[in-house]
C-alpha cells in the first residue's frame, strides 16, 4: 500500500456493476471518463463514504477508509473529504459565507468568518459574500460549491462534473479558475467528466471507465492516441478506426489496407495477422495541389472528398479512400482548403503519418459484437 495518495479497489455486482482499480498521487488530478451508467459518480460516492461497495478497499494518505474483507469502514465525516455536486448542493437559505462556513469546525465564530471569507476570496468571489445562492449565477454558485469543499482542509477534492450546468463561456472561465487553484493544492483531485476536451486540459491522467470497468489509465494523450483497444478508441470517440492486416515487406512488417502497404513507426507481430487499427486527425496531412512538401510520400493515400464543413478558421474534411467505404477525418486551416479547392466531390490526396498510426489487437465491430 502507497503511504501517500490515494488507491481505490471496487467491486459489486448491483446496483451498478463495478470492477475498478485506480490510484491518484497528491498534487495529481485524475479524470474518470466513460459513457451515462458507467459507474463514475458511484465510485466517488464509494470514496466519500455515501456508497459501500461488495468488495475491495480504499486507502488514502496510508490510512484504510474502507475494507469489506476487514469489515472496515470510516463513516463519512471522517474521511475529510471536500466534494463539489453537480448541481452545486448549497443550502439555499445560506448567504454564501455562511454555505463556506457551515463546513467549518473546531473554530470560533471569528475564525470561521476570517476563514471563510479568505476561501471566498481564493475563488474570486469578495464582495459577495452576504449574497444567497438565488442572487449568484451558476458560475459563483459553483465557486461558493468549491470554496466549501475546501474549507474541510480535505485529503481527497473530488469534483462530479462540476461544469456541465453552467453555460460555455462560464465553463471555460471555472476551467482555468480550477487549473490555477489545483497549482496549490497538494491532495489527490477527481474529476468526473463527460468531456473529453475537458478531461485532456485539465487532468495529468485519466482513466476510461465501462459498464463499471477501468479499461485504461495514462494521460490523457496517451489514451486519445494510443488506445489499448478498439472498443476504447470508439469510447473516446476516435473516427479514423480501420481493420488491416500485417504482411511481410522486405526484411520487416507494412501494414496492408485497401491494397496499400503502409509504413508504422511502432509495429510487431505475425505476418497475415488481423490488426484494428487507428490515427489521430493531427496524423493526416492534405498534399497540397501545385507543390508538394517534404514527407508526403510517406503513405500516400488517394480519394474523394465525401465531405467538408467550414468552422471559422478551420475546415473539417472526411476523404473516401480509394477502394474504400468509410472515410478519413482530419482538420486543414481554412485557407488550406480553400486554396487546394477542397469541396465535396473533388479529388485529394493525403499522407499518413507513420508515426502516428497506432495497431491494436484485432477486435469485431461493435454492431457484430451486439453492442
Amino acid at each position: 500500500m502507497n503511504p501517500t495518495g490515494l488507491q481505490v479497489r471496487l467491486r459489486q455486482r448491483a446496483p451498478i456493476p463495478l470492477d475498478a482499480t485506480l490510484a491518484c498521487a497528491p498534487g495529481e488530478l485524475l479524470a474518470l471518463v466513460g459513457p451515462s451508467g458507467s459507474g463514475k459518480s458511484t465510485i466517488l460516492r464509494c470514496i466519500a463514504g455515501l456508497h459501500a461497495a461488495a468488495e475491495g478497499a480504499i486507502h488514502c494518505n496510508g490510512e484504510t477508509w474502507f475494507d469489506a474483507a476487514a469489515a472496515a469502514n470510516q463513516p463519512v465525516q471522517a474521511r475529510r473529504i471536500g466534494f463539489v455536486f453537480q448541481n452545486y448542493g448549497l443550502f439555499p437559505h445560506l448567504s454564501a459565507l455562511e454555505n463556506v462556513a457551515a463546513a467549518l469546525g473546531g473554530l470560533t465564530l471569528a475564525e470561521r468568518e476570517a476563514r471563510s471569507r479568505e476561501l471566498l476570496a481564493r475563488v474570486h468571489l469578495d464582495g459577495l459574500e452576504r449574497r444567497k445562492p438565488a442572487a449568484l449565477s451558476g458560475g459563483q454558485q459553483q465557486r461558493v460549491a468549491v470554496a466549501r469543499a475546501l474549507a474541510r482542509d480535505p485529503a481527497v477534492l473530488l469534483l462530479d462534473e462540476p461544469f456541465s450546468a453552467v453555460d460555455q463561456v462560464t465553463r471555460r472561465k471555472l476551467q482555468q479558475e480550477l487549473a490555477r487553484l489545483r497549482a496549490d493544492l497538494a491532495i489527490p483531485m477527481l474529476l468526473v467528466t463527460h468531456d473529453l476536451d475537458e478531461a485532456r486540459m485539465l487532468a495529468d491522467r485519466m482513466v476510461i471507465l465501462h459498464r463499471g470497468r477501468t479499461l485504461q489509465a495514462g494521460s490523457p494523450d496517451e489514451v486519445m492516441t494510443r488506445p489499448a483497444s478498439a472498443s476504447i478508441a470508439r469510447l473516446v470517440g476516435l473516427h479514423n478506426l480501420f481493420e488491416g492486416t500485417l504482411t511481410q515487406d522486405g526484411g520487416g512488417l507494412k501494414l496492408e489496407w485497401l491494397g496499400h502497404r503502409l509504413d508504422v513507426a511502432r509495429i510487431a507481430g505475425q505476418p497475415g495477422a488481423r490488426v484494428s487499427w487507428v490515427i489521430p486527425p493531427e496524423g493526416v496531412l492534405l498534399h497540397r495541389r501545385e507543390r508538394p512538401s517534404r514527407g508526403e510520400a510517406e503513405n500516400p493515400i488517394a480519394g474523394i472528398v465525401q465531405d467538408c464543413l467550414r468552422l471559422g478558421p478551420f475546415t473539417q474534411i472526411r476523404l473516401l479512400p480509394d477502394g474504400g467505404s468509410e472515410p478519413l477525418a482530419f482538420s486543414v486551416p481554412t485557407h488550406v482548403a480553400e486554396r487546394n479547392d477542397i469541396a465535396p466531390g473533388a479529388p485529394a490526396r493525403v499522407t499518413l503519418l507513420a508515426g502516428s498510426i497506432h495497431l491494436m489487437p484485432w477486435e469485431a465491430p461493435a454492431e457484430t459484437r451486439g453492442e
